[in-house]
């Protein structure tokens, strides 16, 4: 089955005039193996680079014909013209990205869905647990210019703690924790008992108040959304949804809120707790 792929000159001609670019090739400039079965991407794409915000996703698409629906990943940081993603090995898609090299080509659209809200200036507790890394990698490197705000890295891992060198460059703070010695709510309570966290009235860093940032497992962001109500504090998260289209069209990816069933992919991937009606 044949499939158009603009040149790079079409791309060009529709960002120049003011349109989202279509789905596009670009070069792979990197792939390495964080842990086992845990791969990051890298890519050189002008246009995602410079207007992908925190939590907004890509999608990437195979070379099999066969496979037609993409396979959406969030972006996790950019260095220049460069965009990197990071992802599990779960299937055939994955596979195949994971076999990439640099050189190789892949088709990609993007950047998609709605980004967390950190234009106001707070102590933002980056929560991620697993593979929900990426966004809150691509939120710390974003806040790293922001001299108004500060951040705190609470990572969960299975095992292998494949990302906290990362977020170290970026984040003010980065505290982990794998499997074997509890999850990131139980960090979270020692982080406030110890006065990671200073509880004023309200949680807050050098007088800031703490706003969460969280993406991960379901049931693990449903804590977080308890742990936040409890202490009044605001919560975005960002949902990992299986995806069809990735732009709203197939209605594949959607997700229960108190304003009745939304698209994660178009409607999100952001939702605060509040829409979700998580921990009132």
């Amino acid at each position: 089955m044949a499939t158009f792929t603009p040149t790079a000159d079409v791309v060009a001609e529709a960002v120049q005039a003011g349109y989202f670019p279509p789905r596009h090739t670009v070069e792979i400039t990197d792939v390495t193996q964080l842990a086992p079965g845990v791969v990051r991407l890298a890519f050189h794409d002008p246009y995602i680079a410079a207007h992908a915000k925190p939590a907004q996703f890509v999608n990437l698409y195979t070379k099999d014909p066969m496979r037609l629906m993409p396979r959406p990943f969030g972006v996790s940081e950019i260095d220049g013209d460069e965009v990197s993603v990071i992802f599990a090995v779960v299937g055939e898609g994955t596979a195949e990205f994971a076999r990439y090299q640099a050189g190789d080509t892949v088709d990609v659209l993007g950047p998609l869905g709605n980004p967390f809200k950190t234009k106001n200036p707070a102590h933002y507790l980056l929560v991620a647990g697993g593979l929900g890394v990426p966004p809150l990698v691509r939120a710390a490197q974003h806040l790293a210019a922001d001299e108004r705000s500060r951040t705190t890295a609470v990572v969960g891992y299975r095992d292998v703690r494949f990302a906290d060198d990362v977020f170290a460059r970026y984040a003010d703070r980065t505290v982990s924790i794998d499997n074997a010695h509890g999850n990131v709510v139980t960090l979270l309570d020692r982080l406030e008992a110890d006065g990671g966290l200073t509880v004023d009235g309200g949680l807050t860093v050098d007088g800031l108040e703490t706003v969460i940032l969280s993406c991960g497992p379901l049931p693990m962001m449903k804590a977080v959304a308890e742990w936040a109500a409890k202490r009044s504090l605001a919560c975005q998260l960002s949902m990992e949804q299986r995806m069809g289209c990735g732009f709203g069209t197939c209605v594949l990816c959607t997700v229960d809120t108190v304003d009745g069933r939304l698209k994660v992919c178009a409607d999100g991937p952001v939702f605060t707790r509040e829409q979700l009606g998580w921990g009132e």
